[in-house]
């Protein structure tokens, strides 16, 4: 029972980023998106048997509505986080909706920090196999959770 918990919060984390990275591509509201994802895309079979996985939804929820609230904080964060060469303007967007997910769940998740770094990292690596972007992503993440709950270190 706890797996299926974690798995499904570890799903929602990626539903997520996924969901972010669309409002930005897509100008929709999150409302719509929300809607989308979790009408469409939780749980999904598709017609090539590929099953998307389950979704912890009040996570989902939290994750994407905290990141838009908070995304002028999240984006400062992660702004002070990049070196001076590398405004957020012009990061991935992939990697710019994933530090909004962990920014709005450091800033205002439950989890531990680390847990929220284990898991967003694990996405950056999901998304980029092949790349550097992990070991980045941990980093950006490390720094931002030592500025929002420097209390866990």
């Amino acid at each position: 029972m706890a797996k299926d918990k974690r798995q499904m919060r570890s799903a929602a984390r990626l539903y997520a980023v996924q969901a972010l990275f669309q409002m930005e591509k897509s100008g929709q509201t999150v409302e719509a998106i929300r809607r989308e994802f979790e009408d469409h895309r939780f749980g999904a079979v598709y017609e090539d048997g590929v099953e998307m996985a389950e979704g912890d939804v009040d996570l989902f929820r939290k994750i994407t509505e905290d990141a838009v609230n908070w995304q002028a904080t999240i984006d400062q964060m992660t702004h002070r986080a990049l070196v001076a060469k590398w405004p957020i303007a012009r990061i991935d967007p992939t990697l710019r909706a994933l530090f909004r997910a962990a920014g709005a769940e450091l800033i205002e998740g439950d989890a531990p920090p680390k847990v929220v770094i284990v898991e967003f990292v694990s996405i950056a690596q999901a998304f980029f196999p092949e790349g550097k972007e992990g070991a980045f992503v941990n980093a950006i993440l490390d720094h931002m959770a030592r500025e929002a709950k420097p209390e866990a270190f």
